[in-house]
C-alpha cells in the first residue's frame, strides 16, 4: 500500500502556487473552441463572445508556462500588472476581459515578464499557430473523432509535430487545442503530464456562429 500511494503521488501533476516568476521550462498555447464554451457555458452567462455572429472559432485561452512535468501558479515575484486598455486590447483574440486579466493573474504573473510584454508574447505565440481553416470556418455542427482536429493543425503548420499537440474534450465536445512551445515560440514536444490526447471518435464540434 506505501508503495502504491508513493507511486500516485509521484504520478500527479505538480501544481503550484507563489512559485519564483520566471521560473520555468516551456509554454502550453492553449486554444479554446469558442463555440463548444458557449454552449456550455457561455450562453448561460450571455456572454458576448456567444452572440450569433461574433464568427469566434479557436480564440487564445492563455499562454501557459510549465515545468516538465506540472506547472506554477499565481507567482510572486512577476512584473507590473495590466491596466484596462491592455487587457481591453486582447478581447479581440481572448473574447473577454475577464479572461485576459485571469490569465494574466494565474500565468502572466509566472512568466517573468511585466503584463504588457506577456500580452504582447501571448499573441505572438497566437499568431504562429495557424487555425485551419476548415475548422474556422465550420457552418454546422460536426461529430468526428478528436484525431482529425489534431491531424488539421498538423497539416495546416509544417513542422508542427505530433508530440507538440494535444486535443482535449470536455464532456462529450471538442474542447481546446494545446501546442506545446519553448520560450522562443517553437514547436517542442510537450510534457508526459501535458500530452494527454482525448481519444473519442464521436466528438461534438459545433459550428462557428
Amino acid at each position: 500500500m506505501r508503495l502504491l500511494a508513493a507511486v500516485l503521488l509521484v504520478a500527479t501533476p505538480a501544481l503550484a502556487e507563489g512559485e519564483r516568476a520566471g521560473d520555468f521550462d516551456y509554454y502550453i498555447l492553449s486554444l479554446s473552441w469558442s463555440p463548444g464554451w458557449c454552449a456550455r457555458e457561455g450562453d448561460e452567462r450571455q456572454a458576448l463572445e456567444c452572440r450569433i455572429g461574433a464568427d469566434h472559432g479557436f480564440t487564445l485561452h492563455g499562454l501557459w508556462p510549465q515545468y516538465e512535468f506540472g506547472w506554477p501558479s499565481r507567482c510572486a515575484g512577476g512584473g507590473d500588472g495590466p491596466d484596462r486598455q491592455e487587457i481591453a486590447l486582447m478581447t479581440d483574440i481572448m473574447g473577454s476581459a475577464g479572461l485576459a486579466r485571469h490569465e494574466w493573474e494565474k500565468h502572466g504573473t509566472c512568466s517573468g515578464l511585466d503584463a504588457a510584454d506577456y500580452f504582447d508574447l501571448s499573441r505572438r505565440a497566437f499568431d504562429s499557430i495557424m487555425r485551419p481553416d476548415v475548422l474556422e470556418a465550420l457552418d454546422r455542427d460536426v461529430r468526428l473523432p478528436a484525431s482529425v482536429v489534431e491531424d488539421a493543425f498538423i497539416e495546416a503548420n509544417p513542422g508542427l509535430e505530433r508530440n507538440a499537440i494535444t486535443i482535449t474534450c470536455k464532456g462529450e465536445m471538442i474542447e481546446e487545442a494545446r501546442i506545446c512551445l519553448t520560450r522562443d515560440l517553437e514547436p517542442r514536444p510537450c510534457g508526459l503530464d501535458a500530452a494527454r490526447d482525448c481519444r473519442m471518435r464521436d466528438a461534438l464540434m459545433p459550428a462557428v456562429r
